[in-house]
C-alpha cells in the first residue's frame, strides 16, 4: 500500500466532522454516503478505510434489467441508481451507518 501525504490542512468542527477535499474525493471515488472503517493508529492519528459498496446479491440481475429497460418503463436510469444507492446505505442493504 502506497501512502500519499496530501498537502491539505483540514480542521475538525465543533461536532467532530472534517471535510475531505474535493480533489481527494474525486481521486478516491468517494461519493456522498460512502462508508468508512475508522482505526486509531497509536498516537499518530486515524486511518479511514473506504468500505466497498455492498452488492445487491440476488437482486443485482433485477436492477440490471431495470436499468436496461428504464426508458420503456418510463423511468429514469438516474432514479434507479439513486434508489440502489439509498438501499445500500441501509442495514438491510449491508451497510449500517453509525
Amino acid at each position: 500500500m502506497a501512502v500519499k501525504k496530501y498537502p491539505k490542512l483540514v480542521q475538525c468542527d465543533r461536532r467532530g466532522q472534517i471535510v475531505i477535499p474535493k480533489d481527494i474525493r474525486r481521486e478516491l471515488k468517494i461519493d456522498e454516503g460512502t462508508g468508512f472503517w475508522m482505526y486509531t493508529i497509536t498516537e499518530e492519528g486515524i486511518l479511514l478505510k473506504k468500505v466497498d459498496s455492498p452488492s445487491l446479491g440476488k437482486h443485482g440481475e433485477i436492477v440490471k434489467k431495470l436499468e436496461e429497460k428504464a426508458g420503456k418503463l418510463k423511468m429514469k436510469k438516474a432514479n434507479v441508481k439513486k434508489s440502489v444507492q439509498k438501499y445500500k446505505k441501509t442495514k438491510e442493504g449491508g451497510l449500517e451507518v453509525v
